[in-house]
């Protein structure tokens, strides 16, 4: 092919080179001329045109880029019509992109006009997503380098796609005595929605205690009721493989292909089998709705690929998923504890306005003390360590009310702005040494000591356990544990809210805390709810 500059009657037949405006209507680039243009070109007084002229060893970029989509295509591919030098490769199906990485990288060498794009390996494709684009650079490729890339493409499914297949899933959920249900129907959703979209179902659920023979025995039954793949959310975080999750597999009769996983978030993923079904211990991020590592293996199963040692250990590039930007250093667990080794300080939000009560609820006298004195006394009696106090409306009054109780008080002259400012001055006001921050809402006279150890023996982040909700009944309530790395979160905060939205964005990282009684659920705003609760108490 070689460009001209033809006098516009000369150009009949040739391939324009630029596009060109004239009596009113646009010649594109790579138009074929006609002989109706070269006369429109010479009647606008265009003195030349350039022009691309094929060889004899040239192939126009239609017919280039059609014969090699068709030497590329595997199964599960449609293509497109050509198009100014490009044909575009569309999933037959939803499913699995099946790339091959150095066949695509070989073509590509060939030559300069010749380019072929994918999308990753095995990444999740919609029904007539393009997954692939031939695209022919200049106006002609040479025969020659077109036949190269059928050569070396014959023989290879250079791209395809695995369509979903229609799989019955099982679930397994482990629980500790104090795992709220709660949790569990949260597994149980996020499965759904995941194996829904993916055009498979859950038939069978159990939910079982957290003991090696009850993980073996639920196992067992799945696969006689003919799930594959069979997955199992542990109540903790997966260890090692001896662990509960790894060892109920083993006494199911099964084998342990592989622990680990370097995709993050998602790496303490198991890949087990069980006869003819895969087993999977599932990561705690697997809860979440957000993309991660969990997904990765689901989806290759349910489109009917091989999912073991092999599969996973080559996942680690790009197994770095996108994180959050709500949640600054997820992964940064220098300073986040670990249950009982954690120092948990206390936040304690006193500085409201109590406009619904029509007086300073906090001072409100229940028994012998002030409502404020008795929250504060049953966080001082537990092993949180500091207990911050955030004062604002009648500061002098509430510090009165909590004379001789072991606190320190954290003023916030702007709480007239909303309960974010409160809470921005009690993480503020905690020392660096807190692994995480136990929010307490002032007005909660039945929270108990029992409730609030409670929540910081469960604290963990390194399992997943790094906002800790108390509950009662599967409801959730207040206080909430949070680690120190989203302490940030937090101070950002603004307007008359806490930080239940960041509970919603980072369910991945939240654990249910069950309280005996509503102490969780009860707080005092109006007249008629302290009336209420005090008639309940008696």
């Amino acid at each position: 092919m070689q460009f001209l500059e033809l006098a516009p009657r000369d150009a009949e037949g040739a391939v324009l080179a630029h596009a060109t405006r004239i009596e009113g209507r646009q010649l594109r680039k790579g138009h074929l001329l006609s002989k109706d243009d070269v006369e429109a070109l010479a009647h606008a007084g265009l003195p030349t045109v350039t022009v691309a002229q094929l060889g004899s060893g040239d192939i126009d970029e239609n017919g280039a880029a059609l014969r090699i989509a068709r030497a590329c295509a595997g199964t599960g591919i449609t293509l497109a019509p050509a198009f100014t030098g490009r044909v575009n490769l569309h999933a037959a199906a939803a499913g699995v992109a099946l790339v091959n990485a150095n066949c695509i990288d070989a073509l590509n060498a060939i030559d300069e006009s010749i380019t072929v794009a994918t999308v990753a390996p095995f990444a999740r494709t919609r029904l007539r997503q393009i997954v692939a684009t031939i695209k022919i650079i200049p106006f002609a490729a040479p025969t020659r380098s077109v036949e190269a890339v059928e050569r070396l493409a014959r023989g290879h499914q250079c791209v395809g796609v695995a369509p979903f297949m229609h799989k019955s899933l099982a679930l397994v959920s482990t629980r500790f005595p104090h795992t709220g249900t709660s949790l569990l129907d949260k597994n149980r959703t996020a499965l759904e929605a995941r194996a829904s979209a993916l055009g498979s179902r859950v038939i069978l659920e159990r939910r079982v205690a957290h003991e090696i023979d009850a993980v073996a025995t639920a196992i067992a039954e799945a696969l006689a009721a003919g799930a594959d793949p069979i997955l199992v959310f542990g109540a903790g975080a997966i260890a090692d493989r001896r662990d509960v999750v790894a060892a109920g597999i083993v006494r199911a009769g099964g084998t342990i292909e592989h622990f680990g996983m370097p995709v993050d978030p998602g790496n303490l993923l198991l890949i087990g089998r069980l006869k003819s079904a895969a087993v999977i211990g599932m990561p705690g991020c697997a809860r979440s709705p957000k993309r991660n590592g969990f997904d990765m293996v689901l989806e290759r199963l349910l489109a009917g690929l091989p999912m073991g040692r092999p599969e996973i250990t080559a996942m680690g590039v790009g197994g770095l998923l996108n994180e959050i930007a709500s949640r600054p250093q997820p992964r940064n667990l220098e300073s986040s504890g670990a249950g009982a080794a954690s120092r948990i300080g206390a936040i304690v939000l006193a500085a409201g306005l109590s406009s619904r009560m029509g007086r300073n609820k906090l001072l409100v006298r229940i028994g012998e003390e002030p409502l404020v004195r008795r929250v504060v006394r049953t966080l001082t009696a537990s092993r949180a360590d500091p207990v911050v106090v955030v004062t604002g409306n009648e500061a002098p009054a509430v510090k009165a009310a909590l004379a001789g109780l072991p606190v320190v008080f954290a003023h916030n002259a702007s709480f007239r702005e909303g309960l974010s400012t409160s809470l921005r001055s009690g993480v503020q006001a905690l020392p660096e040494a807190c692994s995480g921050a136990l929010v307490v809402l002032g007005d909660m006279p039945a929270i108990s000591q029992d409730l609030v150890d409670g929540m910081i023996d469960a604290f963990n982040p390194a399992e997943g356990r790094a906002i800790c909700v108390a509950s009662h009944k599967g409801k959730r309530g207040n206080p909430v544990l949070w680690d120190r790395r989203f302490f940030p979160d937090l101070i950002a905060v603004t307007g008359d809210v806490g930080g239940k939205h960041l509970i919603a964005e980072n369910e991945e990282f939240v654990f249910e805390v069950e309280s005996a009684d509503e102490g969780p659920l009860t707080d005092i705003d109006t007249p008629e709810e302290l009336e209420l609760w005090f008639a309940s108490s008696k």
